[in-house]
C-alpha cells in the first residue's frame, strides 16, 4: 500500500497507525503537506503526494491491479505512470476507487471555470482509463457514467466500517464529559456543513441545560466552529483534535447521540458518510441533518433521527435523542443491523470480487 504519513493526532507516541494490519500487507508511506488541521487539501498537497507517487510507482514491484483513490490528480497520476510503465511489460490494470465525484464537488463551491474545468478533464481522464470502477452509490455510479461514457464498468459496493473496532462492548472514554453529550467524529469540511449543529446548541441548552456537544475530528470548518464555541457557555462545545479509531469509538459508544450532516445542493446529496455506520456499530442514534441515503435508512429501520438540513429541525432532533433512554436492546439492534448490512468484511469481500475477479479458463 502507497500511502502518505497518518496527521499528526495520529502520531500519538505508543500509536501505530499500521499496527492492526495482517501480517501479509505492506505499507509504506510518505509525507504530504497538510493545512492547519492536518488535512491534505488544495493542489500543492495532493503534489507533494502525486508527484512522489509517480516515482515510487515506477519503482515498486510490478503489480497484477492497482486500487486507486481519489483525488482525480491521484487517479491521473496512476493511469500515466502505469501506461509507461505498460510499454515495457505489458498493460498494468487499476480499479477507481469512487467515493465522490470531485469535479461536481469543485463547481458546486463557486471555484473559477478553469479550475472546474482541469478537476473534471483529470476526473474523466482517470475514469476512463480504469478496468473497473467501484462507487459507493448509485448516485455516484450515475454521474461516473455521465463522465467516463455509458459504459463505463461501474460496481456499486457500499461503505463498511470495521466492526470488530467500532461495537457497543467496551468502555466510553474516560475525557467524554459527565453529562449527556452529542458526539460529531470526523472531518468537518464544506460539503458536511457541521456548523449546523453549533448553531443548534442555543435552542438545545434552553431545554437541556447541562448538554454538551464535542466534535472529534478536522477539517475547514474548524474556523467557524471555534467562533460559535466562544459564542455559547463554557464547556458547552468542546473542539477536540482528530483521534485513532479506538479512542474515537469510545468516545460514540458514550454518547446520548452522533452527529452527521451534508450540506445539500452543493454536489454531494448523494454521499453516504461513514460515521453514520461507525456510530450506530457502537450502538449510538444518529441525528442526520441533510439529503441523502443514509437518512433513509434510519428512517426506514428506525436507527435514529433524519431531518432536513434545518437548524430548529436539527435542535429538536438532538432534544428528542438527549432525552431520550438508551436502552441495551436497542444498541444491540442498531450493532446488529450494521454487521449484517454494511460491515467492513462484507463490502470488503464485494470489493475483492471486483479487484480480483476470478480467473477465467
Amino acid at each position: 500500500m502507497l500511502t502518505t504519513d497518518p496527521p499528526p493526532a495520529l502520531r500519538a507516541p505508543g500509536h501505530d497507525p499500521d499496527h492492526e494490519l495482517p501480517d501479509n500487507v505492506l505499507v509504506r508511506r510518505w509525507p504530504a503537506l497538510r493545512d492547519a488541521t492536518g488535512y491534505v487539501r488544495g493542489y500543492l498537497p495532493y503534489l507533494s503526494f502525486d508527484l512522489p507517487l509517480a516515482l515510487r510507482l515506477v519503482l515498486a514491484d510490478r503489480p497484477d491491479v492497482v486500487v486507486v483513490e481519489p483525488p482525480p490528480t491521484t487517479g491521473a497520476v496512476v493511469r500515466a505512470t502505469l501506461a509507461l510503465r505498460g510499454l515495457r511489460g505489458g498493460r498494468i490494470p487499476y480499479v477507481y476507487y469512487a467515493a465522490d465525484v470531485w469535479s461536481d464537488a469543485t463547481a458546486s463551491m463557486g471555484a473559477p471555470a478553469p479550475v472546474v474545468a482541469a478537476m473534471r478533464w483529470m476526473e474523466r481522464f482517470a475514469l476512463r482509463g480504469a478496468r473497473d470502477v467501484v462507487a459507493v452509490s448509485d448516485g455516484v455510479a450515475d454521474r461516473v457514467r455521465a463522465l467516463a461514457g455509458d459504459e463505463a464498468p461501474v460496481t456499486v459496493v457500499r461503505n463498511g466500517v470495521d466492526t470488530d473496532l467500532f461495537t457497543p462492548e467496551g468502555p466510553p472514554s474516560p475525557e467524554a464529559p459527565r453529562t449527556p453529550y452529542l458526539i460529531y467524529a470526523g472531518t468537518a469540511s464544506e460539503w458536511q456543513g457541521a456548523e449546523i449543529f453549533a448553531a443548534a446548541m442555543p435552542q438545545v441548552l434552553a431545554q437541556v441545560p447541562g448538554a454538551r456537544l464535542v466534535f472529534l475530528g478536522q477539517g475547514s470548518s474548524w474556523p467557524e466552529l471555534e467562533r460559535l464555541r466562544r459564542e455559547l457557555p463554557a464547556g458547552a462545545v468542546e473542539l477536540r483534535p482528530l483521534a485513532p479509531p479506538a479512542q474515537a469509538a469510545a468516545w460514540q459508544r458514550g454518547a446520548a447521540a452522533a452527529l452527521v450532516s451534508v450540506r445539500p445542493g452543493i454536489g454531494y446529496d448523494f454521499a453516504y458518510p461513514t460515521k453514520v455506520l461507525a456510530a450506530l456499530a457502537c450502538g449510538t442514534p444518529v441525528v442526520h441533518a441533510g439529503p441523502g441515503p443514509a437518512g433513509e435508512d434510519l428512517r426506514r429501520d428506525d436507527l435514529g433521527e433524519a431531518v432536513a438540513y434545518d437548524v430548529d429541525e436539527v435542535a429538536a432532533a438532538m432534544v428528542r435523542l438527549l432525552r431520550g433512554a438508551v436502552t441495551d436492546e436497542a444498541r444491540d439492534r442498531r450493532a446488529a443491523w450494521v454487521r449484517t448490512h454494511r460491515s467492513l468484511r462484507a463490502t470488503g469481500r464485494r470489493v475483492a470480487d471486483v479487484v480480483l475477479p476470478p480467473p477465467t479458463h
